[in-house]
């Protein structure tokens, strides 16, 4: 999965989907192929009141999203963009917008070999 926690992404489907505004992942499960959004995917969770917290009520959280209704957000295109991988010169890999060919996240750097001696 290319998604990982705090990346922006734009949604692409369900109720909350709009592809030019950016959204916070707050935590992914890649084993089950889903994201936890901010503000996407809302519901309420009826509290009773107990000991810990006197007032009861109604929690408003967060649910998990499929990973593929969403896209990664690219800053310069301001909307959701399809990605790729490019290597950089000194053999560090990027995730890249396929529309500006513009760096979004850094996935690996290069190991520089030490010629020992």
């Amino acid at each position: 999965m290319k998604i990982r926690k705090n990346d922006l992404v734009a949604v692409i489907a369900g109720n909350d989907a709009d592809l030019t505004k950016s959204r916070r992942v707050l935590s992914t499960m890649p084993s089950k192929d889903k994201i936890v959004v901010e503000g996407v995917n809302r519901v309420y969770k009826h509290v009773r009141p107990n000991r810990r917290n006197m007032q009861g009520g109604r929690l408003s959280k967060e649910m998990p999203i499929q990973a593929s209704n969403v896209l990664l957000f690219c800053p310069s295109c301001r909307r959701g963009v399809r990605t790729g991988i490019k290597l950089d010169q000194d053999g560090t890999k990027f995730l890249s917008c396929k529309k500006c060919s513009g760096n979004l996240r850094v996935i690996a750097r290069s190991k520089a070999v030490r010629i020992q001696g």
